[in-house]
């Protein structure tokens, strides 16, 4: 499977219905977790999506909402309640999922059916969504297999993202050789042919300007527009420190799988490192987990 992410281009229209569509899956999340909060297991998802079609007749608004993106809605609230009870049976204190509050919902997906993407020869292709309408997206590289899956983000800046899964399983040409590589914070990584790469340090960077927006929202009165652009502002900011980093680790990946055949990574309990608060902060901005995934995807890959 590979996923592409593109930039969508909605109309104010369009806004309202992406709008519209996260908060109503926000609260189906909450209605199916309150009734699943009373019970001591994880039903399947078949047994609460089998509840759906009598809720579309209580709730007239249900019916704006394509039918996958709410049955993929309770494939989340079942993911991460499962995710929830093996921690539990590993020993770990744990609680209940809390109740997602009015724009915490970011995501929504379509899954198999209810999307098509349409070339054109202008500046910006179509994403057709089911109960939306037309979409403007730019698809900046070609899209390769079948797409099997659609899902819209909304970023904390304000912009619309979607990002399409096809079932395309790309194969890299590597380079030869093993190389054993030791993450850290001081330095980035150490390998063991020698080659050091420094840490970028880019929340370091970026903190003061960070500080300064955190500082102008704080002043702004909740509720006003003025407050909404600053929120904006400042997801702006967050966005593009987020950029630099992955931008950062997809290409180192990428250099280190191209020029071996087999790469040892440091076995990190990165939960633990993150404990220590002298060096929470560093650690978390390293993006250890995220490096990791970046690897094992690239080397996945390989011819």
């Amino acid at each position: 499977m590979r996923t592409y992410k593109f930039r969508l281009y909605p109309s104010k229209e369009d806004k309202r219905k992406l709008e519209e569509t996260l908060e109503l899956c926000r609260q189906i999340y909450n209605h199916f977790l309150e009734e699943l909060n009373e019970r001591n297991d994880v039903p399947p998802r078949t047994e609460l999506q089998s509840q759906l079609p009598n809720l579309k007749n209580e709730w007239n608004k249900l019916n704006s909402v394509h039918s996958k993106v709410l049955q993929m809605v309770l494939h989340r609230l079942c993911s991460n309640l499962r995710s929830l009870s093996e921690k539990k049976k590993n020993g770990y204190k744990v609680g209940r999922l809390r109740f997602k509050g009015k724009g915490w919902f970011k995501t929504f997906t379509y899954n198999q059916s209810g999307f098509k993407v349409v070339k054109t020869k202008n500046r910006l292709d179509t994403l057709t969504l089911s109960k939306i309408g037309e979409v403007p997206i730019r698809i900046h590289r070609e899209v390769k297999g079948e797409i099997k899956q659609v899902t819209i983000k909304r970023a904390q800046s304000g912009k619309w993202f979607a990002c399409i899964q096809t079932d395309h399983e790309e194969n890299r040409e590597s380079g030869e050789g093993v190389v054993g590589i030791d993450l850290n914070t001081e330095n980035y990584l150490t390998d063991s042919d020698g080659n050091v790469v420094e840490n970028p340090r880019f929340l370091e960077e970026k903190e003061e300007k960070l500080k300064k927006e955190h500082r102008k929202l704080s002043r702004k009165e909740k509720g006003s527009k003025n407050r909404e652009k600053q929120r904006i502002k400042l997801g702006k900011a967050y966005e593009k420190l987020v950029n630099c980093r992955r931008d950062f680790i997809h290409k180192l990946t990428t250099a280190y799988v191209e020029n071996y055949d087999t790469i040892i990574l440091e076995d990190l309990n990165i939960d633990e490192m993150c404990e220590n608060s002298r060096y929470a902060k560093s650690n978390l901005d390293a993006s250890w987990a995220y490096s990791r995934s970046c690897f094992y995807t690239r080397l996945r890959a390989l011819v």
